[in-house]
């Protein structure tokens, strides 16, 4: 009796268990229809030319003396900015200059020291052939007076040390004269390397397009304002002055919150609005999904997916850093 008794407890509990429904986090997530981001225009192909930093030289600021106009459709080979290279062009003339000076110097210094050396090696030769004679005289000694016999061997001994001070003094001149001539070839291996400096600084001034585009000019505050850059401004190396665009090639970059990314893949198709001008609409896919998260500027808990959506046609007014929304149908797979 009650074995059946709780057998019929357990049915009952479980039916109760199966009736019942589920919770929260049992119940599957449901996927949407559509997701709706926000991003920014960029171009799939596109280069930002900045203020040249010079080799060889701390410069604090260059004159930029042509810009091309803002807006202006370039090709491969057309002048982007040029900046003021007088600096650079007398620098390498001076350098130029100092090269013809300290190869003078040198061939002097090498002739003088060739001189120097025959005279050297002449005298030595001489204190050479005075201790032969002198050491040819002792050999006399024996045959000789004591006193003449020890006159000659003082005279040995004193050619002897002549030819020895000799030889250490010419030694300590051989280095000398190495160390002289090695400053000369540093000086003339230092102004060589900043005249070639000066040289490619000089070809750096001139910047020209490698690719079919269009130009944006850059802004650079001047007070409390923003403005962009000009013919005349003085501008800091590594300070970007346009950017080159293709509009062929245009995408939106955008960030997909963790909740969403996997319902978005390489594929899905888009819809893109530009919120500068919303009767502007454009057909999209998605390109790219990165498979690493970063962390909201918003809060450290949330983290987001970055996107990339390729745009279908081409409109004047679709520049970069324009910002976009795109809606995203997820509701099928992606092609």
């Amino acid at each position: 009796m009650t074995r059946r008794l709780l057998i019929l407890i357990v049915s009952v509990a479980t039916a109760a268990l199966q009736a019942s429904p589920q919770s929260p986090e049992s119940r599957p997530a449901t996927r949407p229809e559509t997701i709706r981001l926000a991003g920014t225009i960029e171009a799939a192909r596109a280069r930002t030319v900045l203020v040249p930093r010079l080799a060889g030289q701390n410069t604090p600021t260059l004159t930029i003396t042509q810009l091309v106009k803002a807006g202006t459709s370039v090709k491969p080979g057309d002048l982007l900015v040029e900046f003021d290279r007088q600096e650079q062009q007398r620098i390498a003339r001076d350098r130029q200059t100092e090269l013809i000076d300290l190869d003078g110097q040198l061939t002097r210094k090498k002739s003088d020291q060739a001189m120097a050396r025959a005279r050297d090696e002449t005298a030595e030769a001489s204190a050479k052939n005075d201790v032969e004679r002198a050491r040819l005289q002792t050999l006399n000694n024996r045959f000789i007076a004591r006193l003449d016999a020890e006159r000659n061997d003082l005279a040995l001994e004193q050619a002897v040390a002549k030819l020895k001070q000799l030889q250490d003094t010419f030694a300590l001149k051989r280095k000398a004269e190495e160390a002289d001539y090695k400053i000369l070839e540093i000086r003339r291996e230092r102004s060589d390397r900043a005249r070639v400096y000066a040289e490619e600084n000089a070809r750096l001034m001139e910047v020209r397009a490698t690719f079919p585009g269009i130009v944006v000019i850059k802004s650079l505050q001047r007070g409390s304002t923003m403005t962009e850059i000009a013919e005349g401004d003085q501008v800091r190396p590594g300070i970007p002055v346009l950017d080159v665009v293709d509009p062929a090639a245009m995408r939106v970059r955008a960030k997909i919150s963790e909740a969403d990314s996997p319902y978005i893949a390489a594929g899905h198709a888009a819809k893109i609005r530009l919120d500068a001008y919303p009767d502007l609409l454009f057909d999209g896919v998605v390109e790219f999904v990165s498979p690493m998260a970063v962390t909201s500027s918003m809060s450290q808990k949330v983290r987001l997916f970055t996107t990339v959506v390729a745009i279908r046609g081409t409109h004047p007014k679709l520049m970069p850093d324009l910002s976009a929304s795109v809606e995203l149908k997820v509701g099928r797979e992606p092609r």
